[in-house]
């Protein structure tokens, strides 16, 4: 199965000179925890609420004047709809990340979450296996 058959192709994104306070709110209307920043249609980052948290709101920054930008991770890990499911899970596994922003020809068309994989039954065991490894800290990348 290919992650085009499980992504979600309506998903949200921000730009970078966005605020922090409008990422926040649309990770609640969409009931996600990280939306890709985009340039045009091009991926240049993604925020999640563990950004925000840590990375705004930790510091005391004030979430209305602080852009998506400052916070956001750059040179994000990015797949294609032509991924089969088995690669992205290997992919979400060693990046340690649970969501990943799905492009073609340099343009964000879909988004797969763990969630999705975990979904298909044939899958359970690669979504629990990419979970056991993102559920355990990597010392590497410190």
């Amino acid at each position: 199965m290919k992650v085009k058959d499980i992504m979600s192709k309506e998903i949200a994104f921000l730009k970078s000179e966005d605020s922090i306070e409008k990422a926040a709110q649309l990770m609640k209307a969409y009931n996600v925890g990280s939306i890709p920043v985009c340039s045009g249609e091009q991926v240049i980052g993604i925020v999640t609420d563990r950004d925000i948290t840590l990375r705004a709101v930790a510091t005391g920054q004030n979430s209305k004047e602080q852009t998506v930008g400052n916070i956001m991770t750059p040179h994000t890990i990015v797949g294609n709809p032509e991924m089969s499911v088995e690669d992205v899970a290997q992919i979400m596994s060693k990046s340690q990340i649970r969501r990943l922003p799905i492009v073609e020809n340099n343009s964000l068309v879909g988004m797969v979450a763990l969630g999705d994989i975990a979904l298909e039954p044939t899958f359970q065991d690669s979504a629990e296996d990419a979970l056991t490894h993102i559920s355990h800290p990597d010392n590497t990348l410190m």
